[in-house]
């Protein structure tokens, strides 16, 4: 089909092209007049992406020009791709196993340089390899109960469960590793959620414009403008926020701006980060010490003390009878934000050392990693009470499905279909 639009210049068809060498020459549409003069490649099975034979146009970037090679090649029976196609045939066909492929659109949707480290660490297996080995060592478990059950003639060690004790100790330790990361490779995928609260006219909304670098929420001199929360992300000192803009903390009877204060304390109970802003250019009041003691105890916190662009009023004195570490900006001019970045990379130095791939970021391969863990405790303390090795083997062949929901050894068709849905079209 491909032979049928594109000739190459050197004359050589791709049925009869190198695999993985790139060739010149023209493209034509579905009426055979010419459209493009571009390169393509063959890939070969098994080598190729998906493992199956493929065929790359690399065009103009026209959008007409790509309309036109796709009429030309759907009128030649070829179909179009459906999301994840080619990441679900690669896993299919052995490329690569369900936590690459999908490390494959957590690389695509990465928002930082340490997500995207992370990710293209699990393409590479780095968590491949780590269930791998544990994987290994169960399997040799069970091998060896079955075989000594199977085959009581044959000169083969007896089975001794509580000789296994270390083993099974350390693949306990292994997956409660792994399972420890996925708090931190959650924020890290995800961002922190970084909420910004204060009372009404502090410049909430123009902190949160000036963060994300263009204005996204509107600002009035109007207090209440902001009625409901607002939510972006944006890369702060080099750390992923999901910043939350909240309507203003105080008192009142308007039933709108009642709930909107009823989501700002939701949106405040699952901070991973609080910013404060005070108004500079006016004293403290009541709504400012309402608005601090709205925030949890042990959520970190940065103050920041707005409108340095106006006079000061609001003295050093008030802040530090509060024991308030604080710093003057201006969300209107920018003047402080560079302060702002370096609070948050002392905040959270973890999250600027670039990952390898260690940390699990998704909640699926996590809920499947927990489930793991409980059947191996569940086997270890079946051990301890000295259990038949019959029985204790059941929690270990658990154990073992539920890894290979993980890597995709054992999982179902609608599991994968679905995982597959999250891609775009194609890849």
């Amino acid at each position: 089909m491909a032979d049928d639009i594109f000739h190459a210049s050197s004359g050589t068809s791709l049925t009869d092209a190198e695999n993985r060498r790139m060739y010149y020459g023209e493209l034509f549409g579905a009426d055979g007049k010419l459209v493009d003069l571009c390169l393509c490649t063959v890939s070969k099975k098994p080598e190729s992406y998906t493992g199956e034979d493929t065929v790359e146009f690399h065009c103009h970037g026209s959008p007409v020009v790509l309309s036109e090679v796709l009429r030309a090649l759907f009128s030649r029976g070829v179909r179009q791709a459906q999301a994840g196609e080619f990441t679900k045939r690669a896993f299919l066909n052995g490329r690569m196993d369900l936590t690459q492929a999908e490390a494959v659109i957590d690389l695509i949707e990465s928002e930082s340089a340490a997500a995207a480290q992370n990710a293209v660490g699990q393409l590479c297996g780095a968590v491949s390899i780590r269930l791998e080995s544990v994987y290994s060592i169960l399997l040799d478990i069970i091998a060896h109960f079955h075989a000594v059950i199977d085959y009581p003639d044959e000169d083969i060690d007896e089975f001794d469960m509580q000789s296994y004790l270390p083993a099974l100790r350390g693949v306990e330790t292994e997956l409660k590793h792994m399972l420890s990361t996925h708090k931190r490779g959650s924020v890290l995928r995800g961002g922190i959620p970084t909420v910004i609260t204060g009372r009404p006219n502090t410049g909430k909304s123009s902190l949160l414009n000036a963060l994300l670098g263009y204005s996204r929420a509107i600002v009035t001199e109007v207090a209440g403008t902001t009625r409901d929360t607002i939510e972006e992300k944006a890369l702060v000192g080099g750390v992923l926020l999901r910043l939350i803009d909240t309507a203003g903390y105080r008192k009142t009877k308007d039933i709108v701006e009642m709930h909107g204060v009823e989501r700002t304390l939701s949106a405040l109970h699952d901070a991973g980060l609080v910013i404060l802003v005070l108004d500079g250019s006016e004293p403290l009041k009541d709504e400012d010490y309402d608005a601090l003691r709205s925030i949890p105890p042990g959520v970190p916190m940065i103050v920041v003390v707005n409108k340095s662009d106006l006079p000061s009023v609001l003295g050093t004195d008030e802040l530090i009878g509060l024991g308030l570490d604080y710093y003057r900006i201006s969300a209107l001019n920018g003047e402080g934000l560079d302060i702002v970045d370096a609070e948050i990379r002392k905040l959270f130095p973890e999250l600027l050392t670039p990952p390898s791939g260690e940390l699990i970021t998704n909640a699926r391969q996590a809920e499947a990693i927990s489930r793991a863990c409980d059947s191996i405790c569940l086997a270890l303390a079946a051990i301890t009470m000295s259990v038949t090795p019959d029985a204790v083997l059941t929690d270990i062949e658990a154990t073992l499905a539920t890894i290979g929901e993980v890597t995709g050894k054992t999982m179902h068709e609608d599991v994968i279909s679905r995982i597959f849905e999250r891609f775009c079209v194609g890849k």
